[in-house]
């Protein structure tokens, strides 16, 4: 296969969204990696950042934290201080001499923060109710002395008007050219909206989709007069396993519900740039395959960009990216685990060439050995892995 096959096709043509033209179709997703200094973006991040933005992709970040109080996990990035927007600017300019463009995910973890962590720091674990993801997760918030705690009404509105507020402001800053609000993969977004973990009695919660939405539209709505809509995107991830207690019993109806929501915000002037769909379903972040999901209902009634992902592995010659990519002038195929593997993804994907095979075990790890060290395709430069395993990343402000 040759880079002519796709003379023709969507996938390598350029794209337009908001105000950032894109040289093609192929995203990469947001995929947490745990390379962060004390919450601080590092040299090592501005590498791999770089590295990808050469092929003029959109790069998603990994997920940023808003702030301390809505969760800490070890060694992941946050926007929250001006320190760290510093940071993140220096990342996003290296992406833009690349000729790249660069959203940052933003992160707030309701239920799944670490109750150990948060009680260290003299923080609350919170959540829609206070109702543990498993067994396990309430053991260990009653032994750190962090029990779950129903977010107030009041504490709502924290999140949305100083939280979430602040770190928009921080993000537009650092010159991103998306803002991502992270709505999927069982977070606090999804957690309002799932009704087993939504069991609320006032405006936030119960049966309607009205009320288990208003949190995450009220945020819409007030980030919409802080920065351009085109500026502001969602991911979403209706028909998710991973740290809920089952598929939401009515994905169809609720997520109906947002999808026009959004599209009646977009027909008044409030536009998203896109929205980011997980169209593959997994139970666990250690399952090699996940399961194709029809999301066409959602696809029908949003009119906007739409990044697909989740479910993308090498078929003959991508047939399936380059369908899907061709079916409409929207659509964005993102990947995450090959473009972790590959910096030059796209460029491998339009010449045909092979892949480099990803390491799970590294994923998480905090060195830079399985991170900015595997190769482009035309280089065989040996890699010394004991020097690049005890090489870690230096905050960058």
């Amino acid at each position: 296969m040759t880079s002519s096959r796709f003379q023709s096709s969507n996938l390598f043509k350029p794209i337009k969204i908001g105000n950032v033209t894109l040289q093609n179709r192929i995203a990469h997703l947001p995929t947490t990696r745990n390379r962060a200094a004390n919450h601080v973006p590092t040299d090592l991040m501005k590498q791999y950042y770089t590295d990808r933005a050469k092929s003029g992709s959109l790069l998603v970040t990994e997920a940023t934290l808003i702030s301390l109080n809505q969760g800490i996990y070890p060694l992941v990035p946050g926007i929250f201080t001006k320190q760290q927007s510093q940071a993140w600017k220096v990342i996003v300019d290296s992406v833009h001499e690349q000729g790249g463009a660069i959203a940052l995910q933003l992160w707030a973890l309701g239920r799944v923060g670490n109750a150990k962590l948060l009680k260290e720091n003299g923080l609350p674990l919170t959540g829609p109710s206070p109702i543990y993801e498993h067994e396990q997760a309430e053991k260990d918030a009653i032994e750190a002395g962090n029990p779950i705690k129903e977010l107030s009404e009041g504490e709502i509105k924290d999140i949305i008007y100083n939280q979430f507020s602040n770190a928009v402001k921080l993000a537009d800053e650092a010159g991103f050219d998306f803002i991502e609000l992270h709505g999927a993969n069982g977070y606090l977004f999804e957690q309002f909206i799932h009704p087993g973990i939504n069991q609320r009695k006032d405006t936030y919660g119960g049966e309607s989709i009205e009320n288990r939405a208003r949190f995450l539209f009220e945020t819409l709505d007030h980030l919409f007069t802080l920065v351009d809509s085109k500026k502001l995107a969602i991911r979403l991830s209706p028909v998710n396993l991973f740290q809920t207690p089952e598929v939401n019993p009515s994905f169809v109806e609720d997520y109906t519900y947002i999808a026009k929501e959004l599209q009646k915000r977009a027909d008044e002037g409030h536009e998203l740039g896109y929205i980011n769909l997980v169209d593959g379903r997994f139970a666990d972040a250690t399952m090699e395959k996940t399961t194709a999901i029809d999301l066409g209902f959602i696809h029908d009634i949003w009119k906007g960009v739409i990044i697909r992902g989740g479910n993308y592995t090498y078929d003959e010659g991508w047939k399936q990216i380059e369908a899907d990519a061709n079916e409409d002038d929207r659509t964005l195929v993102g990947f995450g685990r090959n473009f972790i593997a590959n910096p030059d993804l796209p460029q491998r994907i339009k010449n045909g060439w092979s892949l480099n095979k990803y390491d799970r075990n590294t994923f998480y790890t905090p060195s830079n050995f399985g991170y900015n060290t595997y190769p482009f395709h035309d280089d065989s430069t040996p890699v010394d892995e004991e020097a690049e395993k005890s090489r870690f990343g230096v905050a960058l402000a």
